[in-house]
């Protein structure tokens, strides 16, 4: 099979402009299309097209979702994006580009559960599924023609079509030979899209592309190699391996092999996750140390219920604050064994506040945890206020989801929001 109808899955070995049994021009078509099987899904403007599905008056509206005036995007629609709209932009300058838009405030546990929808179709294609966020995720669908009477690629085109009749969402595809190209192809036509990068292509493909491109080759490792004279993809495959590897170590030598087309990485669905966190952005700048630490308190028991729901723990605590600058300051720190409390989490995070609360404005706080583990493997016995706490919080968790998420919360918590009502 060289190519293939995403509309009514015809395949043949020739590729053709339209059709012949339905007269679709959605054709893909590839030299490498029958041995390729990995690949990358990514939900089109995930959250905004979840809002618009629930809400059809919306749908020719740009959206945004994000946090208010004084937070950042999340995520935006197609219509937005064609304005200059992009996730993790300030509100205020999204809403001066596409002052039209309308804001929706995030949903999560409705992007979870369709995530889990969406991902659990997937499952019944391959146990091979790694995620990377509520939205994407790596497929690898080797060895399963037989099963599913298809090759990966047409196995991926229905699934595609089953995502989006079933729950009214798009995804786009990649089909690719590895983890890498695959995220680069769905990334080449969405909304919608299905995108293929072979084997043979794929230097040639990447050459005239922007260093940014490269996994783990952020802004200010992009600024670096651009100042040693290294702009493009190709620029790096045609470099002196050894001079990369003397000016970034490791990581050079894994660009090195990224330019060439070339990941060795397994699609692994037992990855560990790296962390999880929450954040807030206030509606007016908070000075005071007892004001963050308000805030702060009530992140702590949101992020300790998410782990123990989770049934994970981590080691790391992590704190994260934004200036009026925009400029983000993260600050981290190793407790002698896991924990899944909101306890521990605020002792630590506010020790780390403490250092960094010194009259600045702040406009964001966040806390998290990283370096998780499974809760089974996570010591309670480090010390015995770390054990009492567990075992009170998670007796909260009971009452919470008996008489509701809000039923019952800590004193702190509640003199916080009541100052914020009176002011």
């Amino acid at each position: 099979m060289r190519a293939f109808c995403r509309d009514c899955f015809w395949s043949a070995e020739q590729a053709v402009r339209r059709c012949p049994a339905c007269s679709s021009p959605r054709i893909v078509a590839h030299e490498e299309l029958a041995g390729l099987s990995i690949a990358h899904m990514d939900c089109d403007a995930f959250y905004a097209s979840v809002e618009k599905r629930d809400r059809p008056e919306l749908r020719d509206h740009a959206v945004i979702v994000g946090g208010g005036k004084r937070g950042v995007v999340t995520t935006c629609c197609y219509i937005a994006r064609i304005k200059g709209v992009r996730s993790a932009m300030p509100m205020f300058k999204a809403l001066q580009l596409c002052p039209e838009a309308v804001v929706i405030k995030p949903d999560f546990s409705k992007y979870r559960f369709e995530s889990q929808r969406i991902l659990g179709m997937a499952a019944e294609l391959t146990p091979l599924i790694q995620n990377l966020s509520l939205d994407e995720a790596w497929m690898d669908l080797s060895g399963t023609e037989r099963l599913h009477g298809a090759a990966p690629a047409l196995t991926l085109a229905r699934l595609q079509a089953r995502i989006e009749a079933e729950t009214g969402l798009t995804v786009s595809i990649g089909l690719a030979a590895n983890k890498f190209l695959a995220k680069v192809a769905s990334d080449l036509d969405k909304p919608r899209g299905f995108s293929v990068i072979g084997a043979a292509e794929a230097e040639s493909f990447l050459s005239t592309r922007p260093v940014g491109i490269l996994p783990g080759v952020g802004p200010a490792m992009v600024a670096s190699l651009e100042k040693a004279g290294y702009r493009t993809v190709g620029h790096l495959a045609r470099a002196d391996v050894k001079d990369l590897a003397s000016r970034w170590g490791a990581h050079g030598l894994r660009l090195h092999e990224l330019s060439h087309g070339r990941d060795y990485r397994a699609v692994n669905p037992n990855e560990a996750r790296k962390g999880i966190s929450a954040e807030t952005t206030f509606n007016e700048d908070l000075t005071k140390l007892g004001d963050l630490e308000d805030v702060l308190a009530e992140l702590c028991e949101k992020v300790a219920r998410h782990a123990r729901k989770d049934g994970i723990a981590g080691r790391v605590v992590t704190l994260k604050l934004r200036t009026t600058d925009f400029k983000i300051h993260t600050r981290r720190r190793t407790i002698p064994a896991p924990t899944q409390t909101a306890k521990t989490l605020f002792q630590v995070g506010r020790e780390l506040l403490k250092r960094e609360a010194d009259g600045r404005p702040f406009r964001l706080i966040g806390i998290g945890m990283a370096d998780l583990v499974e809760e089974a493997s996570a010591p309670t016995d480090f010390f015995s206020d770390e054990r009492r706490a567990l075992k009170s919080e998670k007796t909260l968790d009971g009452l919470r989801a008996k008489f509701g998420a809000d039923a019952v919360t800590s004193g702190r918590i509640l003199r916080a929001k009541a100052s914020l009502k009176e002011d």
